[in-house]
C-alpha cells in the first residue's frame, strides 16, 4: 500500500476515534476533491499524457485509498460485519490493481491495452467480493423460505435487467463472433463485465430493503458507492461509449466518486448509528410504510421490466432472441413460485393470527384478573368473565352500568380525581396508573380492588384484581407491629404515638390529661414459682382488667415485661386539684382491680400494683411526660409498693440520691479514681487485632476495677454525668493518638449513650476539636450509639450522627438485636457497623432459636453492606459458630479481657490472637484494619489487677 493511502486511512481512523472533525467537513473535503477531478476530466486535463495518467493512476490511487480505509476499519472494528468490510477492501484493491495495469500499458509502455489482458482479469475480480460483502451486510433470513425468496428476488431483478440489457446491447455483442469474426475470448470478456454488473445491481436492489439497522449510515454510503461504480461500468460497456472511450474522460469521474464514497463510508458516518435507532416522530415513521411498499413491489417491477424488454423487440420488429425468451420465462416462473410462497406464508400467518387471537381471548376470558373497558362517559362497555369469580357478579350484569355505581362512595371522589389527573397527563410521561378502591360485590360486601388503568380511545382499560386478603394482611401486620403479641394491647411505640396525639391538636392546652405507669409487684416471684406460662396467663388477665377499666377514648398499653401504662384523656376542667383527685381515684381503683387474685392454673396468685401518675403541663413533650410517670412509679415502688404516687418536681429522695451520686462522680473524676482500659476487637478469621474498645472503670480503694450497676442506671439520666462522658471521650482520643505516635496505631471505639450525644453540653464541634488537638485522624474514631430509649428524638439523633460522619467519624449501633428501636434505628440512622448484643452471643451455641436470630441479623448487616461485630465472645465454640454465620469480628474473653495501656501495647505489637479453626472461613467484611466497635451495656468483666 502507498504511503498517502496509509496516511489517509490512519487519519480517518484517528478522526473517528477522537471525534475531532465533524462528518460535514469530510463531506465538503471529499466533494471538493471529486469536483476537481470532474473538472479536470471535463477539460481533458490540459494534455493527453496528464489525462492518461489521471485516468489510470488517479483511479488506481482512489481505489487504493478505499481499500486501505475499509481494511483499517475492519481491523479496528469488533462487529459481525468485519468480513464485509474486508471483502470491500479486496474488491477495491482489485480495481486499484486493474487501473494500475491499465496505466502501465498506456502511460509507461505507451501502447494500447491488449484484449484480453491482466487488467481485464483484475477488473472481473472486482464484483465477486463486493457481491459477497453485500450478502454479509444484509439482514439474513431466518427460514428456508426466506432464503428462497431472497434468491428469487435477486433472479427477478437480475433476469429483468439481463432481458433489458440483452435486448438493447448485449445481443449485438454476442453476434459479433458470427458477424465480424471477433474472438470468443473478447466477446466473453465483453459480456462478463455487464453480466457481473447485473448481478451486483441485483444484489444491491434486492438487499436494499433487507439491510441491517446497525450502522445504517455506513451501509447506505457503501451501497451508494457500489451503485455509482456499477453505473459507470454500465456506461463503459455500452456500445456507444465503449468505441470512443479513452482514459481521462468524464466517465472516470464516476469511478473516482465511487472509490471516494467507499473510502468515506465506514468513517464519515455517525458512529452513534451503531446503537439501535430510537423511534422518532414525523418523517422517519412515515417512511417505513413507503419502504415496505417498495420492497413488496420490487418483484412486480422486475417482471414489468422483463416484459418491456420483450415488447421492445416486438415493437422494433426484431426477432425475439432465445436468451430473452428463456430469461423471460424463468422470470415469470420465479414470480409464480414466489407468489406461491407468499400465498403459503399468508395462509400460515392468517392461521397464526387466528391462533393468537384465540390465545389472547382465552387469556382474557380465563384470567383471574377482571378486565373492564369504560367509555369516556364512564359506562362499562366490556367486562371479562372473571368478574363472576372475583366480584360475584356476572359480566353481562356489569356491562352498561356506570363505573361509579360499583365504587364505594367514600372512595369515589379520590378515584375521580386520580382518573382526571391521569387523563390530563401526557401518555409519554405516565402510560399507566394504579388505583386502589372498594368495589361492591354480588353479595353486597365491599372488596378491596387494585386496578391498573390504561387509556383506550378516550376511555379507560382497567385490569383489576381482588386484594382484600392483602389489605387484611397489611392491616394485621400493622396491628402486630403496634401491639403486644401476648396481651394484644398497644406496645410502647403505639403508646408513645397516642401520647403525642393526646398532647397535640385541640388537646394541647388540656392539663387534665394524665399518663399512668403501672408495675406489677411480685410478678417475678410468680414466674419463679409457677413458671413462665403461668406468668403469661397472669399478664393476659391483668391486661384484660386494665382494658376494661379505662374509658373507650383512653388507651391502655403494655410497655414490656410486667410494666403497663394508660392514658387518661382530659375532660376540659380548669380545676387542676379536682382533676388530680379524680385521676388519683381512678388510679387507685385500677390498683385495687389489678391487685385482686388471679386464677392461674389450678390455684390463685396475687400481685400488687405500683402506679405512677404524671399530668400534662404546657409545652411538655411526650417523652418528658412519660418519664415523669415512670419516675413517679419508681417512687411508688420505693415507698413500699402497692400504692399510687403522683409525680411532683420536689421528690426529695430522688434528689438526694442523684446528688449523692453526682458528688461521688465529681470526687472520683477529680481524684483520678477512673481508669481507661481497652479491649481488643479481633478478626474472627485471622485473629488480627482490628480495633480496640475503650471502657471506663472505677478503681476502688482495694484496687479492684468495677462499674457499679446503680451508677450506670442513673448516669444515663443525670445531668452531672456529662463530665464523665467528656473525660471518657478525651482520654480515649488522647491515648489512641499517643499509641499511634509510638508505632501502635489502632482505631478506637467509644460507647456513648444517645442522650449524651444530644446533650447541649457536648456541642457538634467538640469531637472535631478533640481530634484536631490530639492529632488523631477522624477515621480512627468510632462512636457507638448505645441505648434504645424511646424518649430519644430520632430526628435530632440522626442530624447529630450525620454531622459526625461528615467529619469522618464512623458510627456503630451497639446492642443490635435487643430493644424495640433496633430496626427503626437501622432504618433511619447513618450506621456503619452493627454490634450484636452479648445476650444473643451467649446463647448462640446452645439455643437453635438464638442461632437463627443471630444468623438473620448478620445476614441483614451483610445485605446492607455494614460491618458486624459480636460482643461477649467468651468461648471457642462461639467463635466458630459466629464465623460460620458471617460475623468477622468479635471481642470477649475468648481472646482477651480489657487491658491497661502497657498490656495493650504488647498486644498490638504482637498483632494477633490464635483463633479456633485456623482461619478456614473467609472474612465477609473488607477493609483490613478499620475502625470498629466498642463495649456494650455490660462490659466484659475484668479480674483484679
Amino acid at each position: 500500500m502507498s504511503a498517502p493511502a496509509d496516511a489517509l486511512g490512519a487519519l480517518l481512523s484517528r478522526r473517528s476515534a477522537a471525534g475531532g472533525v465533524s462528518p460535514l467537513l469530510w463531506q465538503i473535503l471529499l466533494g471538493v476533491v471529486w469536483a476537481g477531478y470532474a473538472v479536470g476530466s471535463a477539460f481533458g486535463w490540459g494534455s493527453s499524457q496528464v489525462a492518461l495518467f489521471m485516468g489510470d493512476f488517479g483511479l488506481s490511487a482512489a481505489a487504493l485509498v478505499a481499500a486501505v480505509s475499509c481494511y483499517r476499519y475492519a481491523r479496528e472494528g469488533s462487529s459481525r460485519f468485519r468480513p464485509a468490510w474486508m471483502l470491500f477492501a479486496l474488491s477495491s484493491f482489485m480495481a486499484a490493481a486493474g487501473n494500475a495495469v491499465w496505466g502501465w500499458y498506456e502511460v509507461v509502455l505507451g501502447r494500447p491495452v491488449p484484449t484480453p489482458s491482466l487488467a481485464d482479469l483484475l477488473f472481473l475480480c472486482f464484483a465477486p467480493p463486493a457481491i459477497v460483502g453485500l450478502l454479509v451486510l444484509a439482514k439474513r433470513p431466518v427460514t428456508r423460505a426466506g432464503w428462497l425468496c431472497l434468491a428469487l428476488d435477486s433472479w427477478l431483478i437480475g433476469g429483468s435487467l439481463l432481458t433489458l440489457s440483452w435486448s438493447l446491447a448485449l445481443a449485438h455483442t454476442a453476434h459479433l463472433v458470427d458477424a465480424e469474426g471477433v474472438s470468443v475470448a473478447r466477446v466473453a470478456l465483453a459480456l462478463a463485465y455487464p453480466l457481473l454488473d447485473i448481478v451486483l445491481v441485483s444484489m444491491v436492489l434486492a438487499l436494499h430493503f433487507r439491510r441491517s439497522s446497525v450502522n445504517r449510515s455506513a451501509v447506505n454510503t457503501a451501497v451508494a458507492a457500489l451503485a455509482l461504480t456499477v453505473l459507470s461500468d454500465a456506461l463503459f460497456t455500452s456500445p456507444l461509449l465503449r468505441q470512443t472511450y479513452h482514459s481521462g474522460q468524464m466517465l472516470d469521474a464516476g469511478w473516482f466518486a465511487g472509490s471516494l464514497l467507499l473510502a468515506y463510508a465506514p468513517w464519515g458516518a455517525d458512529r452513534t448509528a451503531d446503537c439501535p435507532a430510537l423511534p422518532s416522530r414525523g418523517g422517519q415513521q412515515a417512511s417505513r410504510p413507503i419502504a415496505g411498499s417498495l420492497a413488496a413491489l420490487t418483484p412486480y417491477l422486475a417482471a414489468a421490466v422483463c416484459t418491456l424488454g420483450i415488447l421492445y423487440n416486438a415493437i422494433e420488429g426484431r426477432r425475439v432472441d432465445r436468451v430473452v425468451i428463456f430469461t423471460g420465462c424463468t422470470v415469470v416462473l420465479a414470480l409464480v413460485v414466489r407468489q406461491g410462497i407468499m400465498l403459503v406464508d399468508n395462509i400460515a400467518l392468517t392461521q397464526e393470527l387466528a391462533q393468537k387471537e384465540n390465545h389472547f381471548r382465552s387469556l382474557v376470558q380465563g384470567s383471574s384478573d377482571v378486565i373492564m373497558i369504560a367509555a369516556p362517559t364512564g359506562v362499562l362497555r366490556y367486562v371479562s368473565p372473571a368478574a363472576a369469580g372475583v366480584y360475584g357478579r356476572e359480566a353481562e350484569e356489569l356491562v352498561g352500568a356506570e363505573l361509579s355505581s360499583i365504587i364505594h362512595p367514600e372512595d369515589l371522589g379520590r378515584v375521580i380525581h386520580e382518573v382526571r389527573r391521569f387523563l390530563a397527563t401526557p401518555p409519554s410521561e405516565e402510560p399507566t396508573t394504579r388505583i386502589e378502591c372498594r368495589f361492591r360485590s354480588g353479595t353486597g360486601d365491599w372488596l378491596n380492588v387494585e386496578s391498573t388503568v390504561n387509556r383506550h380511545q378516550g376511555g379507560l382499560i382497567l385490569n383489576s384484581r381482588d386484594v382484600t386478603e392483602r389489605v387484611r394482611l397489611q392491616a394485621q401486620l400493622q396491628h402486630n407491629a403496634e401491639h403486644d403479641p401476648l396481651t394484644d394491647l398497644p406496645n410502647r411505640a403505639l403508646f408513645t404515638k397516642r401520647v403525642r396525639q393526646a398532647l397535640g391538636g385541640r388537646r394541647s392546652g388540656d392539663q387534665g390529661t394524665a399518663v399512668l405507669f403501672i408495675d406489677l409487684d411480685g410478678f417475678k416471684a410468680v414466674n419463679d414459682r409457677h413458671g413462665h406460662q403461668a406468668g403469661d396467663e397472669l399478664l393476659v388477665q391483668a391486661a384484660r382488667r386494665l382494658q376494661e377499666s379505662v374509658r373507650a377514648g383512653d388507651t391502655a398499653a403494655r410497655l414490656g415485661g410486667d410494666e403497663f401504662a394508660a392514658i387518661i384523656l382530659g375532660d376540659g376542667t380548669r380545676d387542676q386539684s379536682a382533676r388530680e383527685c379524680q385521676v388519683h381515684e381512678i388510679a387507685d381503683r385500677l390498683r385495687l382491680t389489678l391487685s385482686q387474685p388471679y386464677r392461674v392454673g389450678t390455684g390463685d396468685v396475687r400481685v400488687a400494683a405500683s402506679i405512677g401518675v404524671a399530668f400534662a403541663e404546657p409545652g411538655i413533650s411526650p417523652s418528658d411526660l412519660m418519664r415523669n410517670a415512670d419516675l413517679a412509679m419508681y417512687r411508688a415502688k420505693a415507698g413500699g409498693k402497692d400504692r399510687v404516687e403522683l409525680y411532683a418536681p420536689q421528690m426529695q429522695a430522688d434528689v438526694v440520691r442523684r446528688s449523692e451520686l453526682a458528688a461521688r462522680l465529681r470526687t472520683a473524676l477529680r481524684d483520678g479514681e477512673f481508669a481507661l482500659l481497652h479491649q481488643p476487637v479481633v478478626n474472627l478469621a485471622s485473629g488480627t487485632v482490628a480495633a480496640v474498645s475503650a471502657q471506663a472503670r472505677w478503681r476502688s480503694t482495694q484496687g479492684i476495677l468495677f462499674t457499679p450497676a446503680e451508677f450506670l442506671r442513673v448516669a444515663e439520666d443525670g445531668d452531672r454525668t456529662a463530665e464523665l462522658g467528656r473525660w471518657l471521650l478525651e482520654e480515649a482520643i488522647e491515648q489512641a493518638a499517643e499509641r499511634a505516635r509510638a508505632g501502635h496505631p489502632a482505631s478506637v471505639a467509644v460507647r456513648l449513650p444517645a442522650r449524651r450525644l444530644l446533650d447541649k453540653g457536648m456541642p457538634s464541634g467538640s469531637v472535631e476539636a478533640l481530634l484536631t488537638r490530639h492529632g488523631l485522624p477522624s477515621g480512627a474514631l468510632m462512636i457507638e450509639v448505645a441505648d434504645s430509649d424511646p424518649r430519644i428524638s430520632f430526628d435530632e439523633l440522626e442530624q447529630r450522627l450525620v454531622a459526625l460522619r461528615r467529619i469522618g467519624v464512623r458510627i456503630a449501633l451497639d446492642g443490635f438485636g435487643s430493644g424495640y428501636a433496633a430496626i427503626n434505628a437501622l432504618r433511619r440512622l447513618p450506621i456503619d457497623v452493627l454490634k450484636l448484643d452479648r445476650e444473643l452471643v451467649e446463647g448462640v451455641v446452645e439455643s437453635a432459636r438464638l442461632h437463627k436470630i443471630t444468623s438473620g441479623l448478620l445476614r441483614i448487616a451483610c445485605d446492607l453492606g455494614l460491618q458486624s461485630v459480636a460482643d461477649g465472645v467468651d468461648l471457642p465454640e462461639q467463635v466458630l459458630a459466629l464465623r460460620a454465620m458471617g460475623c468477622t469480628h468479635g471481642q470477649g474473653m475468648a481472646f482477651s479481657g480489657p487491658l491497661d495501656e502497657y498490656r495493650l501495647r504488647r498486644t498490638l505489637a504482637r498483632g494477633e490472637f490464635p483463633v479456633p479453626g485456623g482461619g478456614l472461613a473467609q472474612p465477609v467484611l473488607t477493609g483490613g484494619s478499620v475502625p470498629l466497635l466498642s463495649g456494650s451495656h455490660a462490659e466484659t468483666p475484668v479480674p483484679p489487677t
